[in-house]
């Protein structure tokens, strides 16, 4: 995964390969490296949620 990649990028990768799932516009050749990196996007933007979070929390407690 691209570590200079944005959540909001990640997210709109994501958006696409879903609507192209959905719209079965994915060749079945082409079908598991599009489900693995929706994977990796999902995991990729779950982490930067994850670790939002956690900064949110520490400036939280200590203000």
């Amino acid at each position: 995964m691209e570590e200079k990649l944005s959540y909001e990028e990640a997210l709109s990768q994501l958006q696409t390969i879903v609507k192209k799932l959905e719209n079965k516009e994915v060749k079945i050749d082409e079908l598991a490296g599009t489900v693995a990196r929706a994977n990796e996007l999902v995991e990729y933007c779950q982490t930067k949620l994850q670790q939002t979070e956690i900064e949110i929390q520490k400036i939280v407690k200590k203000g």
